[in-house]
């Protein structure tokens, strides 16, 4: 470095610190910065100590061959300009415009913002035009034709559309860009009011009226205004989504016109409405996820009977030969029995033997659904369908996609609620309450009851296509008193659950008592056997069970002969007549306690909500 070159920059210390332009002092050689400015630190966006320990080749990486072909022609031609160099703002390229001199052997970097300089230099241009007055415009047009033609490069470079409008709102200039997305030349646009050709009307079609433009309020107000989601015109009639930006233009402090940099935002529209549909499927999986864990976390707290069919009697050998036949196909199964013979252990059965296991096992107590809530509890509503749906719910065929739905007590359903069902299990399709969109299920349908719905046919209470539909393979669950050689097997699993349950050693039992069991004839079948072993074991004695009270509190049904009952054989309302004075005589005994120790459904050997139905259904008051 020469005397006088270190002489200039000394003395002008204070100069080079607080210029106005971004000012690099460059070791070429050394790949070094000597120096920098608050310019530059603002332009560059670093702090003073690290933009100077940052190596010009590291700050322009992304152009590195531009800058050495750059610093070669300062060096030869002693200074030179450039606006091809650049830097990146978090993956956004800022272009430069830099004026270079050679200071041996330091070269003087002088960098300002290309786009922001174009717009300084636009509206500057504008301004000049509007000294003269707007009368003036066939004079001044040369203004916008000498801005164009210096800043050619920069407008062909960047993918923004640009354009100017005078205070009347008539267009100035056009880049490059803004034809490409509006389809309009600029030919056929300079000098027309901009506007009505690009900005007439909103996105959904309604006018936009001029006054309240926003173009237009910046050389009405002075401010600039910038607008995130808006439609600019195509010149095919197609709306274009966009986001501009409009900056008033002044001229000795009066507002002569506007230029707006306008962005087509098709593609981030797309993406945002990809995204949002996403997040919406997202939060319907989550939403139907968490029901479902819930539903299973139920599942698990249950108080199942056993995880297997236990026994090896021949009639219970039967039946494990027609879950081993049907379970693994996607057939119907209607499992009819009495209450408490574990029809619900038979469809696990059936779905863990299918491809489905993977898939949860969706129970439905149909006796249980008030009419009112059938559609919502099977197929689910959206938020808002009817007063008190706060929010989405899911229905438990939609939770039983890809598995197996379980519909219990199947007769109780009443007869108006059946021909919906019927659809589902016809088409595999539904709809949401309150929603129009169909959704499609797979589910493999298994019933079960314990009422005779041929008879309910003929009485037209049951559907005889939705009886059908069920009935493609009947399965009995036989009663406890056709598998008395289980019972042995079944007291010893039980005992041993309930001793693991409530932490108690292992009762032991007679011979005598286990003859008092199995001459017992089980009315309420496997779950009468099950409470009764689990109260049996927590009053044992000596570490014995008793079941001597079996042949004291209840008849045997072998012992039952039909003279015993009536003289005459009883028509269906007849035994229905009868069945009403016995459940109230249950709820007399019961003090109308229906459920637990001493209710009305164990003293009758019967489902809580089987007794709880049949209450319902012949309008029996609990208060007798």
């Amino acid at each position: 470095m020469d005397k006088n070159s270190a002489k200039i920059i000394n003395s002008n210390e204070e100069l080079f610190e607080y210029a106005p332009a971004a000012l690099l002092l460059i070791d070429p050689v050394h790949d070094k910065l000597k120096k920098v400015n608050y310019s530059a630190v603002e332009l560059f966006q670093l702090d003073k100590q690290n933009l100077v320990n940052t190596k010009p080749s590291a700050l322009f990486k992304n152009c590195i061959g531009l800058l050495h072909c750059f610093s070669e022609q300062v060096i030869t031609q002693n200074e030179a300009w450039s606006s091809e160099l650049y830097i990146k703002h978090f993956e956004t390229k800022l272009f430069l415009d830099i004026k270079a001199k050679y200071l041996p052997p330091y070269i003087l970097f002088s960098c300002e913002d290309s786009q922001l300089n174009f717009k300084h230099k636009s509206q500057a241009s504008a301004q000049a035009y509007y000294q003269s007055g707007l009368t003036n415009w066939t004079q001044h047009k040369s203004v916008f034709d000498e801005m164009e033609r210096h800043n050619q490069l920069l407008l062909s470079a960047v993918g923004d559309g640009i354009y100017g409008v005078d205070a009347n709102g008539c267009t100035t200039f056009v880049n490059q860009a803004a034809e490409q997305i509006l389809g309009w030349r600029k030919n056929e646009i300079t000098g027309k009011k901009i506007h009505d050709i690009i900005h007439h009307s909103h996105g959904d079609g309604d006018i936009y009226h001029s006054q309240h433009c926003p173009i237009y309020a910046s050389f009405r107000d002075g401010k600039v205004h910038i607008i995130e989601d808006e439609v600019f015109w195509h010149k095919s009639g197609e709306a274009i989504p966009v986001e501009y930006t409009s900056t008033p233009v002044t001229d000795r402090g009066e507002l002569v016109g506007a230029v707006v940099i306008f962005r087509d935002i098709t593609e981030r529209k797309k993406t945002q409405e990809k995204l949002l549909h996403a997040l919406d499927e997202i939060a319907s999986l989550k939403q139907k996820l968490e029901v479902e864990n819930a539903y299973l976390l139920e599942e698990l707290n249950a108080d199942f009977n056993h995880h297997r069919i236990i026994g090896q009697s021949a009639v219970l050998q039967r039946l494990v030969q027609q879950i081993e036949l049907v379970g693994p196909t996607s057939a119907n199964v209607l499992i009819i029995g009495e209450s408490g013979t574990g029809k619900e252990l038979i469809a696990r059965a059936l779905h863990e033997s299918s491809e489905r296991k993977s898939r949860p096992l969706i129970k439905v107590n149909c006796a249980a659904i008030p009419a009112e809530l059938f559609e919502s509890e099977f197929f689910g509503h959206i938020k808002g369908a009817f007063s008190g749906a706060i929010a989405e719910r899911t229905g438990r065929f939609e939770l039983a996609d890809g598995g197996t739905i379980f519909l219990d007590e199947i007769g109780e359903l009443p007869l108006q609620l059946q021909g919906k069902l019927l659809r589902v299990l016809q088409e595999q399709q539904f709809e949401r309450v309150g929603d129009s969109k169909t959704r499609n299920v797979d589910v493999r349908v298994i019933a079960a009851t314990n009422r005779d719905l041929k008879q309910l046919v003929e009485d037209k209470k049951f559907r005889e296509d939705l009886y059908f539909r069920l009935n493609v393979f009947p399965i009995d669950s036989p009663p406890l008193r056709s598998r008395i050689d289980d019972i042995p097997m079944l007291l010893t699993h039980f005992v041993n659950k309930v001793c693991k349950k409530l932490n108690q050693p292992k009762p032991s039992i007679s011979m005598s008592q286990m003859q008092h069991l199995q001459n017992y004839d089980w009315p309420g079948n496997i779950r009468e056997l099950e409470n009764i072993i689990e109260r049996q074991v927590i009053l044992a004695k000596g570490g014995k069970l008793d079941f001597s009270f079996l042949a004291i509190n209840q008849p045997k049904y072998n012992q039952i002969t039909p003279s015993s009952i009536s003289p005459e054989l009883m028509t269906n309302h007849q035994y229905q007549a009868l069945e009403v004075i016995n459940i109230k005589k249950a709820l007399k005994q019961s003090k109308g306690k229906i459920y637990g120790d001493k209710g009305a459904a164990e003293l009758l050997g019967l489902k809580p909500t089987t007794l709880a139905s049949k209450i319902k259904k012949y309008q029996i008051s609990r208060t007798i």
